[in-house]
C-alpha cells in the first residue's frame, strides 16, 4: 500500500454502491494495513478478506466483482460488521487488493484493457514478479480458488407461552428461542438458503464448488452441538436450537469462523450478528426503594399495586439481577441462555446502541452473542435471566446485610447501584491457635478461625461441620492454611487425614503432644506460627527452656555378687551434666528409633551417639538370652566378651571381686608363664603350652571351655597337662591346710568307644605318674560298685554309651572336672547323652573337638551349653537371636557377634597357623565313569526313586526315613550295584576297578593306605578282592572288638592298606604311617572326611599326604559333592570365615539331589 494517497486514489475497480465517504475512509484503512488474508477468484468473482476496524477481531468482508467494459465492477460487498454491506471495510478491501501483487496478476489477466490505479494501463508483470508475488501473499490468506462462502444464519423466535398437560408454564418453550442454518452466497451476492441445510453438508461439495473451510468448520459445529438438542423443522428448512447447545466450544467456533472468512448473519437480511469481545458479567445490584435509579425497577415490577405501594413506603432493598456485556447494561429479561448448563447469552439491541458500532443504522435489531464468565451457578443465571427484583422490606434489611449478603458475596457479584446502599466490609478470617501447656512436657493445642469485623469476633470451626452456614471466606481460608506448609512434617499430630484415612494430611483442628513432639513444636513450629501473617498465637501455662546439652551423656556399668554362683547383676547408670537419667527411658527411645532425648529440666541430648546405639544393642542381646525376660538384668561368668564391649562403652563403677578375677583374666587371653607339670612327660609346643596356660586358668576359675584345635594339633596332650597340674595343685593344696572334699576329684574322660583305648594309652605316656581307669563295660556287667571300680584313680575314661548306661553311679561321684572328647557326639540337644553331660555335677567342664559345628548353629549351642551354662542359657533364644538370623537371612551382624561371644571360651588353632613343618596335603578327585551295565542299573533305580521321593520332599520330618532311605540305596547304586541286590553280583563295580588301580602302583611303591567307606558292606567288598589280589590288610569297624590291637598291627605292622569304617574310625586315631587316604564314598558332611583324612595328616607326619576322592559321574555323588561345597561354608564362618551359607540339609537340597 502506499504511504500517503495521491491522484491514483481513485479505485479502477467501479464501486456504484459505495459512497464517497466509504471510499475515503477505506482508503485510510488500506493505508494503515488493516487488511489481511486477501483472496481472489477470477472465475466466481469473489473477493475475500479480513478487515481491522473498532472491534477487538476483525470484520469479515466479501466483494462480489463482475466483469465490465474490460475491466471489474462491484455489484455488492458484504461485511460482518454491523453497516453489513457496501461499507468502508469493502472499499479497504478493494483498495489493498490493487496493491497485492498476487491479486493484481489475477485481476489483469485475461484481459489487459483493465485499469488498476496501481498500474499503467496495458503494463504486465515482469517474470520474476510473477514468481515471487504468490511469496509475499498474506499470511493465512485463503486460496483464491475458495470456492463459494457459506455463512451461519441467526434468528431469534419469540414464541408464545406453551403450557404443558398439568396447566403449569412450560419453561423451556416459553422464552426466546437462538436458531442457526447454514446459508450460502446467491449469484447476486446475497444471502440465501438454496440447496444447503445440515443434512445436506456431507454430500455439499458433489453438488457445488463450496469453500472446503467453511464446509468442514459447518460439520464440526453440527458435530458439537448435542444429539439431544432439539432441532426445529419450519418452512423455511432445518435450523439447529441454540438456547440447548452443548458443546462448550461453540465460542472457539465463532472466533474461528472470523479467521476463514465465515459470516455471521441475521435472517432478516439487514439486521447485524455481533460477537462480544470479552464474556458478559453477570451480577445482582442494590438500591434502596424509592431512589432516582430504583423508579423503572419498581415500574416494571409484576407484583400488585398495593403491595407496590407497601414497598415504598417502609424504605427497604432492592435487589436487581444486572447483565454488562462490553460495559453497557443489558436488560435481563431480554436476554436468552446458550447451552445446558448455560455458557453463552444472546440478545437484541438497538443497532445504535450499540459500543463500537456506530454505524449500525439506529433502529435495527442487533442479534450480539456473548459467553459467560466461569463459575456461575444455574440457580444464580435464573434468578437473573428471569428479569425480575427482589424486594427487601426495611425491617429485614440487618438480618440480609449480617447473614446473607456475605454469603451471597461468594457465589455472585452483588454491588450498590448508587450511594443510597452503603454494603458493609465482609469479616476477615484470622487463623488462631491456643496452646495451653501443662507438666511433663505436655501442651494441648486447639486452632478455630475468627472472624472480625469491627468490635465483633465470631468463632468458626477449623473445619466445616455438616449443618453449618455460617460466613466463611473459604479462598482466604485455603490462603492462610496454605501459607502455613505443612507443620505435620515436623510433629506427625499436628496433621490428620481429611477423610479419617488415608488421604492428604491436613491441620489436626485439636492435638495433644508430649515429649519430643512438644520440644519439637515449641522450637520449630511455634516461631514460625508467630511470624506467620493473619495468625495470632496465645499461649497458657509455662513454657520450658529448652536447651540442648553441651556435655555428652555417661555411661557407667558395674557387677554385683549374687546368691547364684555363676551370675551377676549387671548395673548400668546414664548421667548427664551430673542429672540421673532413666536408662530404661533412653533404651525405650532407642527402641523405637528417637533421635534425641528429653530431660525434665528441658535438656535434651541427641541419642544418634555410636556408643549409645551400641550399649542398645548389647543390653537387648543380654536381656534376650535372659530366661526371664523381666527379671533384674545379669550377667554371666561366661559372657565375658559382652562385658569387654559393655566396658569398652563407659566407666566401671564397680565389680564384684569374683566377677573381677575370672571375667578379668579370661579377657586377658589367660596366664602366661605357667610351669609344667613335673609329671607331664611331654614336650609341648608353643601353642600347646598356650592352651595349657588358658585350659589351667579356666579349671582354677570354675569356667568350661571348647578346645577346638585343628584335627592332629595334640588336643589330648593338652588336655593330660591340665589334669597332670590339677593333680599338683590338689597336692599342694592338701599339704597347706584341709582344703575342699573334692581337691583330689579324679576327672572323668568320656570318648567313643574306638577312642577309649587309645586314650588310656596316650594317658599311660604322657602322664605316667597318674593313675588311670579306663571303663570298658557296665558296672552291673562287672559286678563291682563304682567305689570299687574306681577307687584310686585319677583320671576315669569310658565311652559314651557307657556313660549313658550308668550315669547314676557317675553323677553320685566328685568329680574335679568332665572332658567329652569328639564332644560332637552330644551335639544334639535332645539326646541322652547330651542331658547326662549337661547335669553331671561338675565345677569345669571341657569339651574337646576338631568340628564343634557340623550341621547347624545349635549344635554348636549344645556344646556351649554343657561347658558355659551362663553364655547362652535358652536354646529358643539362641535359635531367635543368633540361628534363624545367621543360616536363614545370612546376618553377617550377627554372625560376627556370635564369634565375639565365644572366643574367650573356645581356642581353635589350624595347622596351618601352628605347624610350619607338617608337609603338605593334597586331595584330588578321582572321576569314576561307570561300565555300561552298571550305568544301566543304576539309572534304571534313579528314575523309580525320583518319582517316588519328589513328592515327599515338602515334608521331610515326616517322610525322612523314606527320603534317606532312597539316598542310601542310589549311594550304595554308585558303589556296587550288588550291594542293592545280591543277585546284580555280575556287575563290575567302576569304583573298585578304579581304586585297585590306584592300590596296585602305590603298594609295589611302599606306600600306605587308609581307605575309609561309610558302607561296612562296601568294606568287605574291598576285603575280597584284596584277598583275590593276595594284598595285605587291616580291617576296622564297628563290630571289631580288639580295636587297640588291630590299630596297633598297623602302626607296627607291614600291611600296606588299612580299610576303616567311617563312623568307628574317622576320629581318636593317630596313624601317621600312611601316607595315602581314599574316600570311597562322599557325603554332604564335610567334617567326617576332614577327620578321616587328618587320622594321617597331623602331628608326627614325615611325608606328604595324598588324598583320593572317588566320584562316580553322572550319579548322586556329583550332586552330593556340590552340596558338600555350600554346606561346609558354615563350619568356617562361625570358627574364622566371613561368608555365610546354610547349616543343616534342607527340603530344597534334597529336591535338588533327585533332581535331573
Amino acid at each position: 500500500m502506499p504511504s500517503q494517497p495521491d491522484e491514483s486514489a481513485a479505485l479502477a475497480i467501479q464501486t456504484p454502491a459505495i459512497n464517497d465517504r466509504s471510499l475515503a475512509a477505506g482508503l485510510a484503512y488500506a493505508m494503515g494495513s488493516r487488511v489481511s488474508g486477501i483472496s481472489f477468484d477470477a472465475g466466481t468473482g469473489l473477493m475475500l478478506g479480513k478487515v481491522r476496524g473498532g472491534a477487538d477481531l476483525p470484520y469479515s468482508t466479501t466483494a462480489k466483482l463482475v466483469r465490465k467494459g474490460g475491466g471489474w465492477s462491484c455489484t455488492v460487498g458484504v461485511c460482518s460488521c454491523p453497516v453489513r454491506k457496501d461499507c468502508k471495510h469493502v472499499a479497504a478491501l478493494l483498495f489493498a487488493a490493487e496493491d497485492n501483487p498476487a491479486i493484481r496478476v489475477q485481476l489483469l489477466t485475461p484481459s489487459t484493457s483493465t485499469q488498476l490505479s496501481r498500474t499503467p494501463p496495458g503494463a504486465a508483470l515482469s517474470d520474476w514478479e510473477q514468481a515471487l508475488s504468490p511469496l509475499i501473499s498474506q499470511p493465512g490468506a485463503v486460496p483464491s480458488n475458495a470456492g463459494v462462502p457459506l455463512a451461519l444464519q441467526f434468528e431469534v423466535e419469540e414464541p408464545a407461552p406453551h403450557f404443558s398437560y398439568t396447566g403449569r408454564r412450560d419453561p423451556q418453550r416459553s422464552v426466546r428461542q437462538l436458531k442457526a442454518r447454514p446459508v450460502i452466497m446467491g449469484a447476486k451476492g446475497k444471502w440465501i438458503r438454496g440447496d444447503v441445510s445440515w443434512t445436506t453438508l456431507n454430500y455439499l461439495n458433489f453438488r457445488r464448488e463450496c469453500n472446503p473451510a467453511h464446509v468442514e468448520w459447518m460439520q464440526e459445529f453440527l458435530a458439537a452441538h448435542s444429539a439431544a438438542a432439539g432441532r426445529t423443522y419450519n418452512s423455511s428448512g432445518f435450523w439447529l436450537g441454540l438456547n440447548s447447545y452443548a458443546g462448550k466450544n461453540l465460542w472457539s467456533l465463532l472466533e474461528d469462523a472470523g479467521k476463514i472468512g465465515l459470516a455471521l448473519v441475521h435472517s432478516r437480511g439487514t439486521e447485524p450478528v455481533r460477537l462480544a469481545a470479552s464474556p458478559a458479567a453477570v451480577g445482582l445490584s442494590l438500591s434502596r426503594h424509592g431512589s432516582p435509579l430504583d423508579g423503572a425497577t419498581a415500574a416494571e415490577g409484576a407484583a400488585p399495586a398495593a403491595a407496590a405501594k407497601d414497598q415504598a413506603s417502609d424504605g427497604g432493598l432492592e435487589l436487581a439481577p444486572t447483565i454488562a456485556v462490553e460495559g453497557v447494561e443489558v436488560d435481563p429479561a431480554s436476554v436468552g441462555t446458550i447451552g445446558r448448563p448455560a455458557h453463552g447469552i444472546f440478545f437484541t439491541t438497538d443497532g445504535g446502541a450499540l459500543p463500537g458500532v456506530g454505524e449500525a443504522p439506529a433502529g435495527e435489531n442487533v442479534i450480539t452473542l456473548a459467553p459467560l464468565e466461569g463459575g456461575l451457578s444455574e440457580e444464580l443465571l435464573t434468578f437473573v435471566t428471569a428479569g425480575s427484583t427482589l424486594h427487601i422490606p426495611a425491617r429485614d434489611e440487618s438480618r440480609f446485610l449480617t447473614g446473607f449478603y456475605p454469603k451471597l458475596k461468594q457465589t455472585a457479584r452483588v454491588t450498590a447501584r448508587d450511594e443510597s446502599v452503603e454494603l458493609p466490609a465482609l469479616a476477615v478470617p484470622t487463623l488462631s491457635l491456643l496452646a495451653n501447656y501443662g507438666a511433663d512436657h505436655r501442651v494441648r493445642l486447639h486452632w478455630e478461625w475468627h472472624y472480625k469485623s469491627g468490635n465483633l469476633v465470631t468463632a468458626q470451626p477449623l473445619w466445616r461441620h455438616p449443618g453449618d452456614h455460617g460466613y466463611r471466606d473459604d479462598t482466604a481460608e485455603a490462603r492462610i492454611l496454605e501459607g502455613l506448609g505443612q507443620p505435620w512434617d515436623v510433629v506427625p499430630a499436628l496433621g490428620e487425614s481429611a477423610t479419617g484415612g488415608w488421604g492428604t494430611p491436613r491441620l489436626a483442628a485439636s492435638a495433644e503432644l508430649k515429649g519430643l513432639d512438644t520440644l519439637a513444636f515449641t522450637e520449630e513450629v511455634l516461631p514460625r506460627l508467630r511470624e506467620a501473617p493473619d495468625v495470632e498465637v496465645d499461649t497458657v501455662g509455662e513454657i520450658a527452656e529448652y536447651r540442648e546439652a553441651e556435655e555428652a551423656p555417661v555411661v557407667s556399668i558395674s557387677t554385683k555378687a549374687t546368691e547364684q554362683r555363676d551370675w551377676f547383676d549387671l548395673g548400668i547408670q546414664i548421667t548427664l551434666e551430673g542429672q540421673p537419667v532413666s536408662f530404661a527411658a533412653v533404651f525405650s527411645a532407642l527402641a523405637s528409633g528417637q533421635t534425641k532425648m528429653l530431660l525434665p529440666s528441658g535438656a535434651y541430648f541427641s541419642l544418634d551417639l555410636p556408643e549409645l546405639h551400641q550399649l542398645r544393642a548389647l543390653i537387648e542381646e543380654a536381656r534376650s538370652l535372659q530366661d526371664n525376660k523381666d527379671a533384674p538384668l545379669q550377667i554371666s561368668r561366661f559372657q565375658a566378651g559382652l562385658w569387654d564391649e559393655l566396658a569398652q562403652l563407659g566407666i566401671v563403677d564397680e565389680q564384684a571381686a569374683a566377677w573381677r578375677s575370672a571375667v578379668g583374666g579370661l579377657l586377658e587371653g589367660g596366664v602366661d608363664g605357667l610351669p609344667l607339670p613335673a609329671t607331664l612327660n611331654a614336650e609341648l609346643r608353643p601353642y600347646q603350652l598356650e592352651g595349657f596356660n588358658w585350659l589351667t586358668f579356666l579349671y582354677r576359675h570354675s569356667l568350661g571351655g571348647i578346645l577346638a584345635d585343628d584335627m592332629g594339633l595334640g588336643k589330648t596332650v593338652q588336655a593330660l597337662a591340665l589334669m597332670c597340674a590339677a593333680k599338683e595343685l590338689s597336692l599342694a593344696a592338701a599339704g597347706a591346710s584341709a582344703g575342699q572334699s573334692d581337691d583330689g576329684a579324679p576327672f572323668l574322660v568320656v570318648a567313643p568307644t574306638s577312642v577309649v583305648g587309645n586314650w588310656a594309652a596316650e594317658a599311660a605316656r604322657f602322664a605316667p605318674g597318674l593313675k588311670v581307669q579306663a571303663v570298658s563295660e557296665t558296672f552291673a556287667k562287672s559286678n563291682q560298685a563304682p567305689a570299687e571300680a574306681l577307687a584310686g584313680a585319677d583320671i576315669v575314661i569310658t565311652s559314651y554309651a557307657l556313660f549313658r548306661i550308668d550315669y547314676e553311679a557317675y553323677a553320685s561321684r566328685t568329680w574335679s572336672g568332665l572332658v567329652l572328647d569328639e564332644a560332637q557326639f552330644v551335639k544334639n540337644h535332645q539326646s541322652k547323652a547330651y542331658q547326662c553331660a549337661r547335669k553331671l555335677p561338675a565345677a569345669f567342664k571341657l569339651a574337646i573337638t576338631g568340628t564343634p559345628l557340623e550341621n547347624n548353629l545349635m549344635e554348636f549351642w549344645a556344646l556351649t551349653s554343657i561347658v558355659a551354662p551362663g553364655l547362652f542359657s535358652s536354646p529358643k533364644r539362641f535359635a531367635e537371636y543368633y540361628q534363624k538370623p545367621v543360616e536363614k537371612n545370612g546376618d553377617k551382624g550377627q554372625l560376627d557377634k556370635l564369634r565375639r561371644r565365644v572366643r574367650p571360651l573356645m581356642m581353635r588353632r589350624t595347622k596351618d597357623q601352628v605347624i610350619k613343618d607338617l608337609p603338605p596335603k593334597q586331595e584330588q578327585i578321582l572321576e569314576v565313569v561307570l561300565n555300561p551295565r552298571h550305568q544301566k542299573v543304576y539309572q534304571t533305580h534313579l528314575q523309580r526313586e525320583r518319582q517316588k521321593i519328589l513328592g515327599l520332599i515338602e515334608d521331610v520330618n515326616k517322610n525322612r526315613f523314606t527320603i534317606f532311605q532312597s539316598l542310601t540305596l542310589l549311594r550304595q547304586l554308585s558303589l556296587d550295584a550288588s550291594l542293592v541286590d545280591p543277585a546284580l553280583s555280575a556287575v563290575r563295580s567302576s569304583k573298585l576297578d578304579v581304586l585297585f588301580e590306584q592300590l596296585e602302583d602305590l603298594v609295589a611303591e611302599g606306600h600306605r593306605a587308609l581307605i575309609f567307606s561309610q558302607f561296612t558292606g562296601f568294606l568287605g567288598k574291598v576285603r575280597e578282592r584284596l584277598d583275590e589280589e593276595k594284598i595285605e590288610y587291616c580291617y576296622l569297624d564297628g563290630g571289631t572288638r580288639n580295636r587297640a590291637d588291630v590299630v596297633n598291627e598297623f602302626k607296627n605292622g607291614s600291611a600296606p592298606v588299612f580299610l576303616i569304617s567311617l563312623k568307628a574310625g574317622g576320629f581318636g586315631l593317630n596313624l601317621t604311617e600312611a601316607d595315602y587316604v581314599f574316600l570311597l564314598d562322599p557325603w554332604w558332611n564335610p567334617a567326617s572326611e576332614a577327620q578321616a583324612v587328618d587320622r594321617t595328616h597331623r602331628i608326627g607326619q614325615a611325608r606328604n599326604v595324598m588324598v583320593y576322592r572317588l566320584v562316580a559321574k553322572d550319579t548322586i555323588e556329583e550332586k552330593v559333592m556340590a552340596l558338600k561345597a555350600r554346606k561346609s561354608q558354615l563350619f568356617s564362618d562361625v570358627m574364622e570365615g566371613d561368608a555365610l551359607a546354610g547349616g543343616a540339609i534342607t527340603a530344597e537340597d534334597l529336591a535338588g539331589l533327585f533332581k535331573e
